[in-house]
């Protein structure tokens, strides 16, 4: 049997934390992943712009014969999943959602804090789906754009990010949250620091190893879950030039890359292969 593999795509490298997840709960599995770093980022476009995007994304994705897609970008989980899942014919999970879930379900005060870029934020998707589960929770939300640079940098354990954890998490703390949820796939690297900052009352919701939980539950459910014994092949491509993908991506992954292939969307075919 030809096993398929797992696609995963995000505007840049952020979606990388989701990818670690997925390999260490599915080793076996193989992935693609594509980061469409020529326009990153996505919190900054129009819905319409990023529907495009992800449309475009899918199509390729779906061209490699992928068994189940993963929109490992709060940004266009936000505004395409529903979109995607209406369309394609395989399986299209969110980063959203698995969060969400779990953010409700260990919530003991009833009081949960959502971090995130300013446009997830702005959408309110974390705060409607966790409703959607039990509207009595109270969400209370902040944006933490300056956590993104920060990771990219690897500025992730020192008095640079104390000092932004504490600024930006103090009214969340004040107002008594009990679950805090990472809602941007950069967060993950900053997660002690936070953690530090919110004081051990305070559960830390991953939402990339939520996603990666959910991933493979679907699959176990349809049948598609490669024999543990097999080994998961990895490839990564990205719609800029690969050099900077790749020198940020080794953090946020915890290892090397293989090949990295430049692609245009409008044109399937590898342009080259970097290291």
């Amino acid at each position: 049997m030809a096993w398929k593999a797992i696609g995963i795509f995000d505007s840049g490298v952020g979606g990388l934390t989701v990818l670690r997840e997925i390999i260490g709960a599915m080793p076996q599995e193989d992935t693609i992943y594509l980061g469409d770093t020529a326009r990153v980022p996505y919190g900054t476009k129009s819905p319409e712009t990023v529907i495009r995007f992800a449309r475009q994304i899918g199509a390729f994705l779906v061209s490699r014969d992928i068994k189940l897609l993963v929109v490992a970008c709060n940004t266009a989980s936000a505004v395409s999943l529903e979109i995607l899942q209406e369309e394609l014919p395989i399986p299209v999970v969110g980063v959203i959602e698995p969060g969400a879930a779990r953010a409700a379900a260990v919530t003991r005060s009833g009081r949960v804090g959502v971090i995130g870029t300013a446009g997830t934020i702005r959408s309110s998707a974390y705060t409607k789906a966790i409703k959607r589960i039990n509207p009595d929770i109270e969400v209370i939300t902040g944006e933490c754009p300056m956590f993104v640079p920060l990771a990219e940098e690897g500025w992730v354990d020192n008095e640079v990010a104390r000092l932004t954890a504490g600024i930006y998490l103090q009214g969340l703390k004040e107002k008594g949250v009990d679950t805090l949820v990472l809602g941007c796939t950069h967060y993950p690297l900053l997660k002690g620091i936070i953690g530090e900052v919110m004081g051990p009352g305070v559960t830390l919701v991953d939402s990339a190893a939520e996603t990666a939980a959910r991933v493979r539950e679907i699959l176990e459910t349809r049948g598609e879950l490669r024999p543990s014994q097999e080994s998961g092949n990895h490839h990564f491509f990205v719609t800029d030039v690969p050099a900077g993908f790749i020198r940020i991506g080794n953090r946020f992954l915890g290892g090397d890359f293989g090949d990295v292939y430049q692609i245009r969307l409008d044109d399937e075919a590898p342009q080259g292969g970097d290291k």
